[in-house]
């Protein structure tokens, strides 16, 4: 059986939208800010997690301008919990970006859409084919895995080499009459009908024309090396306390986490750092003697893309503040909880705080 027609294909695809499709409130709407807003938020991100955020950020920033004329600091707190904070940032940054270069516009077309920081050819095709109508397609694992089984490419999804082919294939499917409504079909069938693993074959439209299906491939398809293995990184938290007040510092270094905050931190390169050590550590840098010091038996744990945390905390009450040049030379300053509540954190941070200080 030959491989379906740009028409079947996209026929279909479009039919099965319409009888189950999500109600989605990005759906609902031509304007390319609430679909760019939607889009950022669900990159790696699945639906039901990503909602509440999306509302909540509508609702708070109703439009770019006010986006972009948030601060930061209240931008990553709203994001707090969805990680890949780098999203975050550049959600701000683009925000700022439309407003300064663009009068508060997006750009109109899938080309000019590429100029804005944060977005790549996935999202640009997105805003351009929901809000503008132009025919170009988008192409997520969702799509890739799609077109991988029932055109039967054996191409490495992961592989840059690929992303031509995949894209050339798409493109050549794409309705020219619907592009939004098939790129939103695409990947609806993605995610609920041709799912990773036990896709519904059985009631698939596109059975009969499914290489993968008649070939008994659909587990093999699509091809995907295996992630690299995880990065192992030791962190050790002292949260410092002066009365009802804890010491913080923002992250400002190019590493994870950027923008948000924690406590002073001691990393070692592996394991089983012995608490005495930590704490002779702890009052060589900070200058100071440390009478109370409690180690938190829990261990922390956050698996990131391609790192995975191991926290341990240790508890230490100080009769007075640090030093003014200690502070300084750390980044240090002091917060009540009340304003340590507003602070974007990590949600390692603020699974500490809620144990054993909040």
């Amino acid at each position: 059986m030959p491989s379906p027609t740009p028409a079947f294909f996209s026929s279909a695809l479009i039919q099965w939208y319409h009888r189950h499709q999500r109600a989605l409130p990005w759906r609902e709407t031509r304007d390319p800010y609430a679909i760019w807003l939607s889009e950022i938020i669900l990159q790696q991100t699945r639906v039901k997690q990503g909602l509440p955020y999306y509302l909540r950020f509508i609702e708070r920033f109703p439009t770019v301008s006010d986006l972009a004329n948030a601060p930061q600091d209240e931008v990553l707190r709203l994001w707090q919990g969805l990680g890949y904070y780098s999203r975050a940032r550049n959600l701000h940054f683009t925000a700022k970006q439309v407003v300064e270069e663009f009068g508060g516009k997006f750009p109109g077309t899938y080309q000019e859409l590429l100029k804005l920081k944060g977005v790549g050819s996935y999202t640009a095709a997105a805003i351009a084919s929901f809000a503008y109508k132009e025919p170009v397609a988008v192409l997520d694992g969702n799509v890739y895995r799609v077109l991988s089984r029932v055109f039967g490419k054996h191409e490495n999804i992961t592989a840059p080499a690929s992303k031509r082919v995949f894209e050339e294939l798409a493109n050549t499917l794409i309705s020219v009459d619907e592009p939004d409504t098939f790129n939103q079909a695409i990947m609806e069938f993605g995610a609920i009908q041709c799912t990773p693993i036990a896709p519904d074959c059985l009631f698939c439209p596109l059975q009969q024309t499914c290489f993968a299906f008649l070939n008994g491939l659909v587990s093999a398809l699509p091809v995907k090396e295996k992630a690299k293995s995880s990065r192992q990184r030791f962190f050790h938290y002292a949260a410092l306390k002066v009365g009802d007040q804890v010491y913080m510092k923002k992250r400002t270094q190019n590493d994870i986490w950027m923008g948000l905050y924690d406590f002073f931190l001691v990393e070692s390169e592996a394991p089983g750092l012995p608490p005495q050590e930590v704490h002779a550590l702890l009052e060589q840098d900070l200058n100071t003697p440390l009478p109370s010091f409690k180690v938190i038996e829990k261990t922390y744990k956050h698996v990131l893309s391609h790192q995975k945390i191991m926290a341990q905390f240790y508890l230490v009450s100080l009769s007075v503040r640090l030093r003014d040049e200690v502070e300084e030379s750390i980044g240090l300053s002091l917060y009540s909880l009340e304003e340590i509540e507003e602070l974007p954190k990590a949600v390692l941070i603020n699974s500490f705080l809620k144990d054993h200080l909040f």
